[in-house]
């Protein structure tokens, strides 16, 4: 996709803050629509839009429809038509168009193709001997983003793994932090022998002590530092691969996309969040695609 100055600079930053993002990118568009073939925009975690991917009402169902793409991370098709049948899901989203009933469409349709820009996994590290090198060389071969850990700091977030292999140097505190961090693969590097005496030596309860791999690595016969780095990274894709691919590590994307709600006047499923216009009715918080829908709904007094 080709993105403006300012957009590719946007995306840029986001990457180097690690955060996950949808490129949004009109491809096919058909008068009186405002928007036209080429123009982007960025989904961003929390459901803002940044760029023009066509009026208030379309941008609505991109923002609620980039959010699903970045909660399952496939690309995704959308078609967003005046008058066509509501579909409620397509037999495959990864291959089929997702057709939208958008009647606040001023005549027209477009096509707007979503895809997911999701930080590659990270893995960190604790220890310098050769079996941490290795690791770090063979995991960024294979794509993830390997980093050096620091005893004294907290597990990162949004770290798909933590490996401890500084043979006997400040482990302790490595394994508590990736604990408490929820970190979805733990290793210690030891031997049977020596990991069992280290986790016994933590105190630790049942359920905490299995997140804890010790020996690290499938069982393949390693031996060597550079051999023992493959079966590490084996069973971390092994144990993290299918959750990376139902959705992104950041929690705020999951909990933006899960906030949906139906506008009551035309019936678009919009996100329930900023910047998706609402209003509140009673005890409840009712959102809109867009302001017309919410004019409709609130009457005349709203335009007065």
């Amino acid at each position: 996709m080709t993105l403006t100055a300012e957009l590719r600079e946007r995306a840029e930053a986001l990457r180097a803050q690690r955060v996950p993002f949808v490129e949004a990118t009109v491809v096919r568009a058909e008068r009186p629509t405002s928007a036209k073939p080429g123009d982007a925009a960025l989904v961003l975690p929390d459901g803002a839009l940044v760029g023009f991917v066509g009026g208030a009402c379309a941008e609505s169902t991109v923002r609620a429809h980039g959010l699903a793409t970045l909660k399952s991370g496939l690309t995704r098709l959308l078609r967003i038509v005046p008058d066509a049948p509501v579909e409620d899901s397509a037999p495959d989203v990864s291959v089929d168009p997702v057709v939208v009933h958008n009647p606040c469409l001023s005549g027209g349709a477009l096509e707007v193709f979503l895809e997911p820009r999701l930080p590659p996994p990270l893995v960190v590290v604790s220890g310098d001997q050769p079996v941490a090198r290795a690791l770090a060389a063979v995991g960024e071969a294979a794509g993830y983003v390997v980093a050096q850990g620091d005893p004294d700091l907290p597990a990162p977030p949004d770290a798909a793994a933590v490996v401890v292999a500084s043979h006997g140097r400040a482990e302790e505190p490595v394994l508590r932090a990736a604990l408490a961090a929820g970190t979805p693969y733990i290793g210690l590097v030891a031997s049977r022998r020596r990991g069992a005496a280290v986790l016994d030596g933590m105190g630790l309860p049942a359920d905490e002590r299995a997140r804890i791999h010790t020996p690290a690595g499938l069982d393949i016969g390693a031996r060597t530092p550079g051999e023992i780095a493959v079966s590490i990274l084996a069973e971390i894709v092994q144990l993290t691969a299918a959750p990376r691919r139902s959705g992104p590590a950041a929690t705020a994307a999951t909990a933006a996309t899960a906030a949906t709600a139906v506008d009551p006047v035309c019936g678009m499923t919009v996100p329930a969040a900023a910047p998706t216009l609402w209003l509140d009715h009673g005890d409840a918080r009712t959102w809109f695609c867009g302001p017309g829908c919410r004019d409709a709904f609130a009457g005349p007094s709203s335009r007065s």
